[in-house]
């Protein structure tokens, strides 16, 4: 995979193996280089929400409702990546590394 097709802020479709099967993360991490490990930081989507401080709602057309959990944050190969949806707002982006932050305690 280009280093140029993953971008913080984006949502993909990825393969969280079979527990959690394929589902929708944004993407966190930034852009790595051609001599740097091709690994992506991603928060995944859920509709099973919990109602828990660390969850960042998202609604948006073509998605069901649900939210970002930054309690399940990860670290994958790029190579896991199945497709480009679409890029997150800015305003949800903030809060879901408000939240991050928060659940790390940075």
């Amino acid at each position: 995979m280009a280093r140029s097709e993953v971008t913080r802020g984006d949502i993909w479709l990825v393969d969280l193996g079979l527990a959690q099967k394929i589902r929708p993360a944004v993407i966190l991490s930034v852009a790595y280089l051609e001599h740097e490990r091709a690994l992506i930081t991603y928060v995944p989507r859920t509709t099973s929400l919990r109602d828990t401080r660390f969850e960042v709602p998202h609604q948006a057309r073509g998605f069901e409702p649900g939210a970002f959990d930054a309690q399940s944050i990860g670290t994958m190969p790029a190579a896991k990546l199945v497709r480009h949806i679409t890029s997150l707002d800015a305003g949800t982006l903030a809060k879901v590394e408000d939240v991050v932050r928060s659940w790390l305690a940075l």
